[in-house]
């Protein structure tokens, strides 16, 4: 059941063919991502520069001098500045990301608690914290729409049966793992991506932002249907995800 105006969700996070972008970031996780990984780049950049820089210059200089030139191949200077400015990069990069991969891996307090369970090959969702009216928890089958049932606004290869479905602004924790084999669960927008293994409990957080419609899939190879079990989460207010709470009881 979507809560969601379906002429919404092309708008909402969907992948596009040949994207050379990220898609919207919905939590701090992913904008710290995007953030990180632009200041990879500038860093990257500086680094591409100077080696460009170094390679034309002596590509240059022994182009028109056939005789090596001794304060290139054995300068002192030169091997001090090609040993520290890489050693100054790699901290520069090395902190920013160390702090990212601390506070993805801190799962504090949290509002709520979903476990998400990987099958060959659809994922089932329960919800720990909700208990309906026959004293079980709720659970969810998500299977991929087949392409003769896809409704209008529904997406090819993207959008399942049933949606998890979370409320914005809350504190919530993913808890992952598999019954049969290694799968990955991986939404972009929520900055998430982490191995559900059998046998093993995996967790990260997130505190979803916005409303929205945000597309993942496995990105662990799992078998011959590994690209037939996406994901797909539907970020409501509250009081709507109260209500679809009402609805599953």
């Amino acid at each position: 059941m979507s809560l969601m105006m379906n002429n919404s969700l092309m708008f909402n996070d969907v992948p596009k063919p040949w994207g050379m972008f990220f898609q919207d970031s919905a939590t701090a996780m992913a904008e710290g991502m995007m953030e990180v990984h632009d200041t990879m780049m500038f860093y990257m950049m500086m680094v591409l520069t100077l080696v460009t820089y170094i390679l034309y210059s002596m590509v240059t200089t022994f182009s028109k001098n056939p005789m090596s030139y001794k304060y290139m191949m054995h300068g002192t200077t030169l091997e001090v500045v090609w040993t520290m400015f890489p050693a100054v990069m790699l901290m520069l990069i090395a902190l920013p990301s160390f702090v990212l991969l601390y506070l993805s891996d801190e799962v504090m307090d949290p509002a709520m608690t979903v476990k998400a369970m990987g099958y060959q090959w659809y994922w089932v969702y329960e919800y720990s914290d909700f208990i309906n009216e026959s004293g079980e928890t709720i659970q969810l089958e998500s299977y991929i729409m087949p392409d003769e049932l896809l409704e209008e606004g529904q997406l090819h290869a993207l959008d399942v049966d049933n949606r998890l479905v979370l409320p914005i602004d809350t504190h919530i924790r993913m808890v992952v793992t598999a019954n049969d084999v290694i799968h990955d669960f991986f939404v972009p927008s929520l900055g998430m991506k982490i191995d559900a293994c059998p046998g093993r409990l995996n967790q990260l957080s997130a505190m979803i932002q916005r409303e929205g419609v945000f597309y993942g899939q496995c990105s662990e190879l799992c078998g011959t249907a590994h690209a037939y079990m996406p994901i797909v989460m539907e970020a409501v207010t509250l009081p709507k995800y109260l209500e679809w709470l009402n609805e599953q009881e």
